[in-house]
């Protein structure tokens, strides 16, 4: 490998909304992330939990006329 090129990696702390945290090695010492294995439906197995990001869902369901029920 050549010398020089490569990034330094340090410990990094991943911070979840939910609360979670993680320790890993990173070229930067913290992220935060707004979605984990902790708080993800397909991990949780709430399957009819629906992450919303900035009003998507309403936005389709009012350009479509769906209702919540349909």
């Amino acid at each position: 490998m050549k010398s020089g090129i490569h990034p330094e990696t340090t410990e990094c702390v991943i911070h979840c909304v939910c609360g979670a945290t993680y320790t890993t090695i990173s070229t930067k010492p913290q992220v935060r992330v707004e979605i984990c294995s902790k708080c993800h439906p397909f991990y949780t197995g709430e399957q009819s939990k629906i992450v919303d990001t900035a009003g998507r869902v309403e936005s389709f369901r009012r350009r479509y006329g769906l209702t919540a029920d349909s």
